[in-house]
């Protein structure tokens, strides 16, 4: 009885990996640009429409955050310029989580502007090896892309510094192994705000948190994201994904003048609890359906 139930959750695992990656394939608003803005300070939009993707500049050059499709690079730089700025300058390259709508890019981004690519430790087998070390997306070609070297490997609460910017990197496995939060202290307009950009709280379809062989503590990682995520200072909350944390009505908001619409607190706690509580009904459901006779 074991062994049928076994299987059938491998093959609702292989059907949701299949599915995962036509919808990754499919999804328009990942490709569709969208306009490049400045959030605060020294800190812009420079992604598309459903992937993020963070240009922090500099007076030694700049850092971007994220380098999304294999063919968003040329989306990205575009953004760039028309902030006024040079892609040749992004001197710093890193990512949220070793998945290929966030890092599939990396590869040409370093070769156009030569930047030196930094990656949390546990997610640099998967950059390395083109997502073929992914625990769950491994052996799905749709969702491999080009290997790229990693010039630093980056540890939990390590600094990334370039030019006054001092970008910490938080270690919030789960989503990967790897998955990172950064924050940072960014000055606009006489105030100080510490800017929160969230790795990703999501648990994606397929995701198996009870007695997964290729992930065994992949439950434990979850639960301390959330008490990193619970601890962190926030007053501008960014996110991995703009719907974390609703850019296109926040933008909208922005163009019409008044208060930055950005400074959201309470959406950032909102996010964690409501992420926290889909994880605790997923991870339930699961143990009860591996104890079930």
């Amino acid at each position: 009885m074991r062994e049928h139930r076994y299987l059938v959750i491998q093959l609702i695992t292989l059907l949701s990996l299949l599915t995962g990656s036509l919808l990754a394939q499919s999804d328009p608003s990942w490709t569709e640009p969208f306009p490049a803005f400045k959030i605060v300070g020294n800190v812009y939009y420079v992604g598309s429409r459903g992937l993020a993707s963070y240009l922090i500049t500099t007076p030694q050059g700049h850092i971007l955050i994220n380098s999304n499709l294999e063919s968003s690079p040329p989306q990205i730089r575009d953004s760039v310029e028309k902030l006024g700025f040079h892609f040749s300058d992004v001197k710093i390259l890193l990512i949220s989580h070793a998945h290929w709508d966030h890092d599939a890019g990396s590869a040409q981004i370093k070769k156009l502007t030569g930047a030196q690519y930094m990656v949390m430790d546990a997610d640099v087998p998967v950059v390395e090896s083109g997502g073929k070390a992914d625990f769950q997306y491994g052996n799905s070609p749709a969702n491999l892309y080009l290997p790229t070297k990693v010039d630093r490997v980056l540890h939990d609460g390590d600094e990334v510094r370039l030019g006054g910017v001092v970008l910490t990197a938080h270690l919030t496995p789960g989503h990967t192994k790897g998955c990172t939060t950064w924050t940072l202290k960014v000055d606009d307009a006489g105030k100080s705000y510490n800017v929160v950009i969230v790795g990703s709280p999501n648990v994606n379809p397929g995701y198996k948190l009870v007695n997964n062989p290729q992930y065994p503590q992949i439950a434990a990682d979850y639960e301390k994201m959330f008490r990193v995520l619970k601890q962190l200072p926030c007053d501008i909350f960014l996110g991995a994904h703009g719907s974390y944390y609703n850019m296109e009505a926040k933008f909208a908001k922005l163009k019409s003048g008044g208060a930055n619409p950005f400074i959201d607190p309470e959406g950032y706690q909102r996010l964690v609890t409501e992420k926290e509580q889909e994880f605790r009904s997923e991870l339930a459901k699961q143990t009860a359906a591996e104890n079930k006779p």
